[in-house]
């Protein structure tokens, strides 16, 4: 016996003691469908029996209900459920959540149960009890559809139950096997010409008959059907949503097309609201013929008399084969005529198929007497992209994740597809305005700026506060801790430029290795040994320069910046720290560097080569102290001036000792040595500081083309990087500093000894040190991503970071047991996160996503990992 019941549904199992519930639930469905009344009797009292537990534990099992049907899973209730009203609230919980309400009653005779409870030792209760079930259940199974059961089932015997099957009905509107590629095509109103040009301009061409290809009607009769339809050569499938008809000069012809690509299987459709008053009217409804419906009746009326009747048929029969809406590509899409809530994403019920035609309205009326649409989008949190129609617009725009792709062509507009996955807006002009809109159409962009940075205005604080997953295309399931991210939310929050120009932050870098050779902690060949043993055969090693991190974003002009980033009268672009401040305390020095840089990028091609109007440039700026003047006075210069004083004062006191014949030579050499430390340690500070008064005085060193309007840059090599900064530089080199690099193969040993005599040079020079990356911006392997870059600083700069002692022996030695877990660790999930935000940005995703990962990054930069590495 097959009992099938929907895949959303609430089933409630009804029965005596005894019956076989529980058996028969954890026989039909997973263990985690299962709730039972006992278990949770048993959760709040640890005794499955105690019936003084019983109200607590039905607290607990509806909490439970409630999460798992607002989650789309589908749930069994294991209770007896014999009393109506016991079973009203499973009913009201199925309905709340767009779930279908099942009934399964096991009607087994008293003996059988009462039996089956005698020989279960926590059951001994008398025969009565079952007796006065079996009553209640039997007085029950007439009125269980009348309570709002959509599908009840009893089971009469052993035999059936123990032979029952459950099959699972997948709702119409599941399609999430079909992947794609898509073409969604927004309200036609009858405008077939444009659907013609529409369908031939994304590549569909002409193939066979209508009727050829399927029939509604015999094939003995004319058909509505008899013309062409079209197909893709690459295998794409058209979504159109709905509103085919009313308005427009060729209404059949459109709902013809429509319907022979949806029999060949080359395209799907969802009904608009102007189909479902259609079909109410074809169904002997009184509607109100008003909206283009006279223009679908009149070409109704038009056809010969002795096909109307069956032609309108065949009309009825196709629009009522339509459904709401449909979820496809696994959940990732969603499309709907007038939108689709989360909550209501693939649930069936009048209210989601009312919001699918119709959206949501605040129950007022506009001066025209037209409902007032509720913006249902701009609250939207879903992961599935939704694209709808319904309410046309003079341009489709995102928003949250959601585009209306209904740009008026029957009002004079264009009609326009969406391509999916690609994201790609497609378009063809109105030859002619059909009609008249009843109030002017939709200005979904004011100026330049749009409506989703117009609701980023303000930021919503959960977003980002508690404990967080983020999802990485890189690096999947990176956790946020509560107490970081609040450490993360007061620096944005107190500190942080514009939050509209924070689309990225720059990872955390690790160093390489410690080195065991004598007198070094740090040495290019175990960054060598590192990339060789990944796999990788070239590496990029690129001069460090002495300066601060710094994000530099350029726009073409003021307009470009409002457009892209929604930002008002604040320039061109930023410069902003790896935390999110801008650089400079003086806004004249950013922005006569924007300008300057600005001026490069036009004099370069660079906007006309990469087809954008802004850039996202990861850079040094250097002098280090234009950043780290408080640091510098604070911190490096104190140690400098009291160690070379007192060192100074020690050395000079033991050198007159020495000289009246006191022994102190091994302390005089000691001191001598500090000294020279202390001396080396100010030398270090003292190169990477120099006055900054105007722009004029700094460096900035782009070393990558992060991102630009139509790509993140992360496909292309650190060479191609490297090479295309240079061709920047070159139109002001007083300004720009191309990076030095050297590209180094791990195969050939002459190649690496010049990479480590390289680093030699530029050490001893008072350089920094180096960077080295693999030569692929993204390396992956089994195991995930590797180190995407490692610092190898110098001997004579990391008295700096460890302390002007660092190269002592004893020092030394404690401080190559330092563990580089945790920065590696960190390095790579703020590269993922870093990554994540710009192709967030550049996918026009809304602001909360890309800030999903760059307040991340500020909150793992909160992790405790000693900031030395």
């Amino acid at each position: 016996m097959k009992l099938t019941i929907p895949e959303l549904s609430l089933v409630v199992l009804i029965g005596a003691s005894g019956a076989g519930k529980s058996t028969f639930a954890h026989r039909l469905f997973q263990p985690f469908e299962v709730l039972s009344s006992d278990f949770c009797r048993g959760l709040v009292s640890d005794d499955e029996n105690n019936q003084f537990a019983t109200k607590d534990a039905f607290d607990v099992l509806h909490f439970i209900t409630t999460k798992r049907l607002a989650a789309g899973k589908l749930t069994v209730i294991d209770a007896t459920n014999l009393q109506p009203e016991d079973r009203k609230i499973f009913v009201q919980l199925a309905r709340k959540y767009h779930f279908f309400p099942v009934a399964i009653a096991l009607n087994l005779p008293e003996e059988v149960c009462h039996q089956r409870n005698q020989q279960r030792p926590n059951r001994q209760f008398g025969f009565h009890v079952v007796r006065r079930h079996t009553q209640m259940l039997r007085r029950s199974l007439r009125g269980l559809e009348r309570e709002g059961f959509r599908y009840v089932y009893i089971l009469n015997s052993i035999a059936e139950i123990d032979t029952v099957k459950i099959e699972r009905q997948p709702l119409w509107n599941n399609r999430k096997y079909e992947h794609g590629p898509f073409d969604i095509i927004g309200d036609i109103h009858g405008c077939c010409d444009e659907l013609e040009a529409l369908l031939e301009k994304l590549g569909y061409v002409k193939g066979g008959q209508g009727g050829e290809i399927a029939c509604l009607s015999s094939p003995t009769s004319p058909t509505l059907w008899d013309a062409p339809t079209y197909y893709h050569p690459q295998g794409r499938k058209a979504v159109f949503l709905g509103d085919l008809i009313d308005r427009g000069p060729r209404i059949l012809d459109t709902v013809k097309l429509v319907r022979n690509m949806v029999v060949a299987g080359t395209a799907i459709c969802v009904p608009g609201n102007h189909e479902n008053k259609f079909l109410r009217r074809l169904r002997g409804k009184n509607v109100k013929i008003n909206h283009g419906l006279e223009k679908t009746l009149a070409e109704i009326e038009a056809l010969p008399a002795e096909w109307r009747e069956h032609h309108t048929k065949e009309l009825k029969e196709f629009l009522d084969t339509l459904v709401s809406h449909y979820v496809l590509d696994d959940g990732r899409l969603v499309v709907a005529h007038a939108g689709m809530k989360q909550e209501y994403q693939g649930r069936g019920s009048a209210q989601v198929r009312e919001f699918a035609l119709y959206g949501e309205t605040t129950g007022e009326i506009d001066e025209l007497g037209l409902p007032i649409r509720y913006n249902w989008a701009a609250e939207y949190r879903g992961q599935a992209m939704v694209v709808y129609g319904h309410t046309p617009v003079l341009s489709a725009e995102w928003l949250n994740n959601t585009i209306n792709i209904d740009t008026g062509c029957v009002f004079g507009g264009k009609l326009t597809a969406l391509r999916y996955p690609e994201k790609e807006l497609v378009s063809v002009p109105a030859a002619h305005a059909y009609s008249q809109p009843a109030k002017p159409i939709d200005k979904v962009v004011t100026e330049t700026m749009t409506v989703q940075q117009q609701l980023d205005d303000v930021l919503n604080i959960d977003d980002v506060l508690g404990k967080r997953i983020i999802n990485t295309r890189l690096v999947p399931h990176i956790k946020i801790r509560e107490e970081n991210a609040i450490a993360a939310l007061e620096v944005v929050s107190r500190f942080a430029a514009n939050p509209k120009w924070l689309i990225y932050l720059p990872p955390t870098m690790s160093p390489v290795e410690t080195c065991q050779q004598l007198g070094y902690l740090e040495h290019p060949q175990q960054a060598f040994a590192y990339y060789r043993h990944q796999g990788i055969t070239q590496v990029i090693c690129e001069e460090k320069h002495m300066g601060s991190r710094a994000v530099v974003i350029v726009c073409r002009d003021e307009i470009a910046a409002k457009k892209r980033f929604g930002v008002v009268n604040e320039g061109i672009g930023i410069c902003y720290t790896r935390t999110g401040r801008r650089f400079f305390d003086h806004p004249t020095l950013e922005t006569e560097l924007l300008d300057r840089l600005n001026t490069c990028l036009t004099n370069s091609g660079f906007w006309e080569k990469f087809y954008t109007d802004w850039v996202c440039l990861d850079c040094e700026l250097m002098p280090w102290s234009a950043k780290a003047q408080g640091l510098l006075r604070e911190q490096y210069a104190p140690v400098g001036v009291a160690s070379r004083l007192a060192l100074g004062d020690a050395v000079t006191l033991l050198e007159k000792a020495e000289r009246r014949g006191v022994d102190v030579t091994l302390q005089l050499s000691n001191y001598q040595q500090k000294a020279e430390m202390a001396q080396k340690y100010v030398t270090a500070y003292r190169r990477y500081c120099w006055p900054v008064e105007h722009i004029s005085d700094c460096k900035l060193a782009p070393f990558h083309i992060l991102a630009t309007e139509t790509a993140v840059h992360t496909d292309k090599n650190h060479q191609w990087h490297m090479q295309e900064v240079a061709k920047i530089a070159l139109h002001d080199p007083e300004l720009l500093l191309p990076t030095a690099y050297k590209v180094i193969d791990l195969t050939d040993p002459s190649s690496e000894a010049e990479g480590i005599h390289w680093w030699e040079k530029l050490t001893a020079m008072g350089g920094e040190g180096i960077v080295v990356k693999p030569m692929q911006f993204i390396v992956k392997s089994s195991r995930g991503i590797i180190q995407p870059a490692v610092k190898c600083r110098g001997q004579e700069y990391l008295p700096i970071i460890y302390g002007l002692e660092y190269s002592a022996p004893e020092n030394m030695q404690r401080l190559r047991q330092r563990g580089l877990t945790l920065k590696r660790s960190l390095a790579k999930r703020e590269f993922a996160l870093g990554v994540e935000a710009l192709e967030r940005f550049i996918t026009h995703a809304p602001l909360r996503r890309v800030h999903e990962c760059v307040v991340g990054i500020l909150a793992l930069e909160s992790e405790p990992v000693d900031p030395r590495l």
